[in-house]
């Protein structure tokens, strides 16, 4: 399996991004998690292969989107009204047996089984 993630880059606080990941496989789950410097990673959005449900982490609820297009096996995070502490670095993951639940709640990094290189968000004020 692969993941390569895209689309981050430097935008406005209030302003939006869309991220990007190519997805190889058919995991059970397709999610997206952050870092900020000195944070733990966490979870913020998940999207399950099985009737597309989606779950979000209260920081992101509202603001953030996952989607996914399996005509190109691909994932996105659409990112609205960005908030200076949502400055991470992005990371895409799949797993086979994790529930998105468990993504957006308390997962780590031991709890996905592939992840993408990160793509970096900054945003600014």
């Amino acid at each position: 399996v692969q993941l390569q993630a895209s689309g981050g880059g430097s935008v406005q606080a209030g302003g939006s991004l869309r991220l990007s990941c190519a997805v190889s496989g058919r995991p059970y789950i397709m999610a997206w998690f952050r870092q900020a410097p000195g944070k733990d990673r966490e979870g913020i959005a998940c999207i399950s292969r099985v009737a597309s449900v989606t779950y979000y982490s209260d920081s992101v609820k509202g603001r953030f989107f996952i989607s996914r297009d399996d005509s190109n096996n691909t994932i996105y995070l659409q990112m609205d009204s960005l908030k200076l502490e949502d400055t991470a670095k992005y990371y895409c993951a799949t797993d086979r047996y994790t529930s998105c639940r468990v993504v957006v709640t308390t997962a780590t990094y031991n709890d996905m089984d592939y992840w993408g290189k990160g793509t970096l968000v900054t945003v600014s004020s």
